[in-house]
């Protein structure tokens, strides 16, 4: 079981890793669909099904559709491939940054007592979740698909304009 947790890691982190160092902005969100799906393998590893095929539906179905959309509708110049980027110094913040991340993380958890944790609640069916979801919390889900919905068109609209306005495509 462990080495298909650490197989599960590594896949999951080294996808993460190469969609941030790829130049080509279609591998890179390719490459985060797939650390997505290895997150939603860590949730089926873990027994929580419903969040594991909600990550599939959300992130892997939705997410990343919508990031390859806005990838394929915006315009991009040349310019932008033949600059070589600043590495050095986006290299030193990141390390910085994530071992600041990865102290204060270390810290938290070496800082709880094992009494001060809180008993496990007991778990929800996907029957009392979805009841729930489309009961008290309709309004909210439909909110959440209107917001997306009138996001991706704002950014077609957008990229419909700047493609008119560009004297370039002009017949």
């Amino acid at each position: 079981m462990t080495t298909v947790l650490l197989c599960l890691a590594l896949f999951t982190v080294a996808a993460a890793a190469v969609a941030m160092a790829m130049r080509n902005l279609i591998h890179s969100a390719l490459l985060l669909v797939a650390s997505w799906a290895g997150i939603a393998a860590f949730y089926l590893w873990a027994g929580a099904e419903f969040v594991a095929f909600a990550q599939l539906l959300v992130y892997v179905g939705a997410i990343s559709m919508v990031v390859l959309f806005a990838v394929l509708l915006t315009r991009h110049s040349r310019l932008d491939f033949d600059r070589e980027p600043e590495t050095r110094g986006r290299v030193r913040l990141a390390l910085f940054t994530g071992g600041a991340v990865c102290g204060v993380l270390v810290a938290a958890v070496l800082g709880t007592a094992p009494s001060s944790v809180p008993a496990a609640v007991p778990s929800l069916t996907v029957r009392q979740l979805g009841l729930a979801l489309m009961g008290p919390h309709a309004a909210s889900l439909l909110a959440v698909g209107v917001v997306l919905t009138v996001a991706l068109l704002g950014g077609v609209v957008l990229a419909a304009s700047a493609r008119h306005s560009d004297p370039e495509d002009a017949p």
